[in-house]
C-alpha cells in the first residue's frame, strides 16, 4: 500500500496503490489527509461513514468527500481508515484525533474532490487509482 503526489498545474494530484479495493480506499484517505495536515497524526477518536453510490469511481469521490465534511466540521484529523466495500456501499471507520494547529497546521487546505480523470483500475500488481484533489 503506498501513495504519491504527482506533478499537476493548480491542484494536487495524488496516486494510490494497495492490494484491495478496500485498501485502496484507505490508501486514498490517508492521502487527503496527509496533504492536508501533514505526517504528524494520531488516534484514539473514530467515526463511521456508510455511503453507497452507482460505481466505485463515485463511491470513492464521495467516501472522500465526506471524510473532508467530517474533518472540517468536526475539527478532527484522521490517520487511518478500515474500509469495507460490499458492492457499490461502503462501510468505514476512520480513526484520528482532534486537530491541534501545533502539529497540524503544515498542510494544504482541500476545497474538494474532484471526479476529473479518476479512474480505478486493477494490474497485475493491484489497484490503483489517481485522485485530483482541489485546492
Amino acid at each position: 500500500m503506498s501513495f504519491e503526489e504527482l506533478s499537476h498545474t493548480a491542484d494536487v494530484k495524488i496516486r494510490a496503490r494497495a492490494s484491495t479495493p478496500d485498501a485502496l480506499f484507505g490508501e486514498a484517505c490517508r492521502a487527503l489527509m496527509q496533504v492536508m495536515f501533514g505526517e504528524d497524526r494520531n488516534g484514539g477518536t473514530s467515526r463511521e461513514i456508510d455511503i453507497s453510490a452507482p460505481d466505485r469511481e463515485s463511491l470513492l469521490c464521495d467516501f472522500l468527500s465526506e471524510v473532508l465534511y467530517v474533518s472540517e466540521v468536526e475539527g478532527l484529523v484522521f490517520r487511518d481508515a478500515d474500509v469495507h466495500l460490499d458492492g457499490m456501499h461502503l462501510h468505514a471507520i476512520l480513526d484520528g484525533e482532534p486537530f491541534d494547529p501545533a502539529r497540524h497546521a503544515q498542510g494544504t487546505e482541500v476545497k474538494g474532490i474532484s471526479y476529473s480523470g479518476m479512474s480505478i483500475q486493477k494490474d497485475a500488481k493491484g489497484y490503483m487509482v489517481d485522485i485530483l484533489f482541489d485546492v
